[in-house]
């Protein structure tokens, strides 16, 4: 066994790696993996949730971009099952080489937090191989991905993320559960993508249109959607162009990009 206090956390890479044994074992009840399920860990760190999964599965790929945390891995979970350990940048990898089939790649992670909106996006393009992915990140993005219409967290992330994904925050993890520890809460979300999206849309247009909506987000639509819309245009789908954005619902959103591609 390695001596995990060996590596020291890396502020580049973002990393606080989990070590409390009872939030471990709660995500990983949420998770609830199977023998024989495809699963895919990104950032294993010290391999915290890793050895649980592996235990469970047989098999398990992880996508770690620290190269120093590749031989910890490999010796500490040797003999347990299957370790694939991809060295690679999460937000360039193709995850959809890792599914058997549509819809059958699980995913699970605690993101490091200068990168999970860019990160979920990224795997946004790829939902069609993925069956749902399970996340711990700040409990401040969590709350920005499930927050409703009309209140302050909602915003662009919340709208892309429900077209593609039901979202779901399951519960939040106090700092102490890392180390370091961050100065923020964290929170497990799980994602799960729409076989079907809720609105029939163009997902280019409505991500163009969510952007320029939420541009300026104290601003109405009438003047964020300036050389898209205008007024008339908003009003004609019976929306008030005088609101601001965060009061528009998704079917809302759909409509106004249905509208731009007329």
């Amino acid at each position: 066994m390695s001596n995990s206090s060996t590596h020291k956390a890396r502020k580049r890479f973002g990393q606080n790696f989990l070590h409390d044994p009872q939030v471990i074992q709660r995500i990983v009840n949420s998770i609830r993996p199977r023998e024989g399920q495809s699963m895919v860990e990104i950032g294993p760190g010290e391999g915290a949730l890793t050895g649980e999964l592996l235990a469970v599965l047989g098999q398990l790929d992880v996508v770690e971009l620290d190269r120093d945390l590749i031989p910890l891995l490999e010796s500490k979970f040797s003999g347990l099952g299957e370790l694939r350990i991809h060295q690679a940048d999460a937000l360039k990898f193709d995850f959809c080489q890792l599914s058997p089939g549509p819809a059958q790649l699980r995913v699970v992670g605690n993101l490091p937090y200068n990168i999970s909106t860019p990160l979920l996006f990224h795997l946004l393009e790829m939902s069609h191989c993925i069956q749902d992915m399970h996340f711990m990140l700040q409990k401040e993005v969590v709350e920005r991905i499930t927050a409703q219409p009309g209140t302050g967290q909602y915003g662009r992330l919340s709208v892309m993320m429900q077209y593609h994904c039901q979202t779901e925050m399951l519960f939040t993890v106090g700092p102490g559960a890392f180390r370091p520890a961050p100065k923020v809460d964290s929170a497990i979300v799980r994602l799960t993508p729409h076989r079907q999206p809720p609105v029939e849309v163009d997902p280019d247009t409505l991500a163009q249109l969510v952007t320029r909506a939420f541009g300026q987000r104290r601003k109405t639509l009438r003047n964020n959607l300036k050389g898209l819309l205008d007024a008339n245009a908003i009003e004609a789908l019976g929306i008030d162009p005088g609101v601001r954005p965060e009061r528009l619902n998704l079917e809302e959103f759909a409509r106004l990009a249905q509208a731009i591609n007329r």
